[in-house]
C-alpha cells in the first residue's frame, strides 16, 4: 500500500488536504490513461463472487479522472443484470433510474457542481438504492481497514445511512487506482467502511 501523497513521514493530512492531493493526479491523467485501465477494471471487478451473481448492482457513470466505470456497466447488464444509476438531487441526495444502455444516459449541468451523465428515463425514487445486492462507490482512497475518502458532497453518506436505517446490507465496493489504496486514511465517526476495493491490479475483501 501506498502512504498519502504528502507525507513520507505517515502522518495524515486532512481530508481537504488529501482529496486535494488526489484530484489534482487524476486531473494530470488523458483520456487514453482511464481508457486504458476502464476494461481491466471491469474484468477485475467481476472477479468479485459478490458482484458477478449480484441481481441489481447500484453503480454509478464515472467523470473526468475517475476510474472509467462504462465497461462495467455494459458487462453487468450484458449478464442481466440491473444496473442502478444516481440522480443527483437539489439537496445532494441520490434518486435512481436504470440502465438501458449509453444511449440511455444524459447530460446533466447541476449548479456550481460538475456535469454528470444519469440516466434519462423514470426515477424510481431515493429508496430503490435498498434493492441493491452490490453497491458501488466513487471515492478517492481506501484504507487497510476498508475505510473510504469520499469527495466530501455526502450525497454517499445519505446512501449508506439510508441502507443502515432500512437493515439492508449490499455488499460496498469501491473502485480506485492502484495508487489510492493507502495505509490509512483520516476518517470521522460517521465514516462506514466498505467490504472490497477493485483497483486494475485485482480485487480485495476487507475482513
Amino acid at each position: 500500500m501506498s502512504r498519502p501523497p504528502s507525507d513520507p513521514r505517515g502522518a495524515h493530512p486532512d481530508k481537504r488536504t488529501l482529496r486535494r492531493e488526489l484530484l489534482a493526479v487524476r486531473r494530470a491523467l488523458t483520456v487514453d490513461d482511464v481508457r486504458e485501465t476502464e476494461t481491466v477494471l471491469a474484468r477485475r471487478a467481476l472477479e468479485l463472487e459478490a458482484l458477478a451473481s449480484a441481481r441489481t448492482v447500484a453503480a454509478y457513470v464515472s467523470v473526468g479522472g475517475e476510474p472509467g466505470t462504462g465497461t462495467l456497466l455494459d458487462a453487468l447488464r450484458a449478464r442481466g443484470t440491473r444496473v442502478l444509476l444516481p440522480v443527483l438531487l437539489a439537496d445532494n441526495d441520490l434518486d435512481w433510474g436504470a440502465y438501458e444502455g449509453p444511449g440511455s444516459l444524459a447530460r446533466v449541468e447541476h449548479a456550481g457542481k460538475m456535469a454528470l451523465l444519469e440516466p434519462a428515463g423514470p426515477r424510481l425514487g431515493p429508496d430503490a438504492v435498498l434493492e441493491a445486492d452490490v453497491v458501488l462507490l466513487p471515492g478517492l482512497a481506501v484504507d487497510a481497514r476498508g475505510k473510504r475518502l469520499g469527495r466530501g458532497g455526502g450525497s454517499y453518506d445519505r446512501v449508506l445511512a439510508r441502507l443502515e436505517a432500512a437493515g439492508v446490507r449490499p455488499d460496498l465496493v469501491v473502485l480506485l487506482y492502484d495508487r489510492e489504496v493507502l495505509d490509512e486514511v483520516p476518517t470521522e465517526e460517521h465514516d462506514k467502511a466498505v467490504d472490497a476495493v477493485v483497483t486494475p491490479s485485482g480485487a480485495r475483501r476487507f475482513t
